[in-house]
């Protein structure tokens, strides 16, 4: 029996999840949050698309860590994931649409790094970007010995020695507060967010949305009546058709 979802090593920089055959599939390059490259959530993500016929490919990018300790999200070089985009676009598997998703942390991630290519000039930006429980601003680093109170990074009072991102060699445009320039990607994007998350406030997409839509762009935005940071069975199901559909819609035209 052909297993449903084969695994593929993208060379150089890990495996992938997706369907079995040549190919090329639309695909999706996925970042973790906080929980670390090594908790499985962005594999557990990556098999749910690859179970729908995207290639999918979970990007590690927390500092250090192993299976019992997340690890760090300090002094992350952005550049390294947009040439993580660069190999998954060149990959023998994949088709002519890259996606780019990320939650919380790497919600965060997705959009700091949409942003600046954005910004810079540089080619190859994903053709459409989703990003559950973003946050709107740069927040400060984490390490996974701690663990921060919960609330708004908008107000968070983040230790200014911890940065958690760099570009180009510099933190010094990545401070913590400093707003996140989603708006000059002009790609299809999707915000997702549980209305009771008491980790990553609400808030946060609702500014993001407000300061898009300011700004001329339609992104796609769902808010989850009543669910927190992680979603419940029900919504989570809802949540999975409503992200599959956006991507089918961006990446497979």
């Amino acid at each position: 029996m052909t297993p449903a979802i084969v695994r593929r090593a993208l060379p150089g920089w890990g495996t992938t999840y997706g369907p079995p055959g040549d190919g090329p599939f639309p695909a999706v390059m996925i970042l973790h949050g906080s929980e670390g490259a090594w908790s499985g959530w962005s594999h557990r993500h990556a098999v749910m698309l690859a179970a729908h016929g995207f290639l999918a490919f979970p990007l590690g990018f927390s500092v250090g860590g192993n299976a019992w300790n997340a690890g760090q999200i300090i002094e992350v070089p952005l550049e390294r994931t947009v040439a993580a985009l660069q190999a998954l676009r060149g990959f023998a598997f994949t088709g002519q649409g890259v996606g780019l998703y990320g939650a919380s942390r790497g919600a965060e991630h997705a959009l700091l790094v949409a942003s600046l290519m954005a910004r810079d000039g540089i080619e190859g930006l994903p053709d459409s970007l989703a990003a559950h429980a973003p946050p709107d601003v740069v927040c400060g680093g984490f390490d996974a010995r701690t663990f921060r109170d919960s609330g708004d990074p908008g107000w968070q009072a983040w230790d200014g020695a911890q940065r958690a991102w760099s570009w180009q060699g510099s933190s010094e445009g990545l401070l913590p507060t400093t707003p996140i320039e989603i708006e000059r990607y002009d790609g299809p994007l999707f915000l997702s967010h549980g209305t009771a998350d008491t980790l990553w406030s609400v808030a946060m997409t609702r500014r993001l949305e407000a300061r898009l839509k300011r700004h001329g762009r339609t992104p796609e935005v769902i808010y989850m009546q009543g669910e927190g940071h992680i979603l419940g069975g029900e919504a989570e199901n809802d949540w999975y058709a409503r992200l599959m559909t956006f991507f089918a819609r961006t990446l497979m035209a």
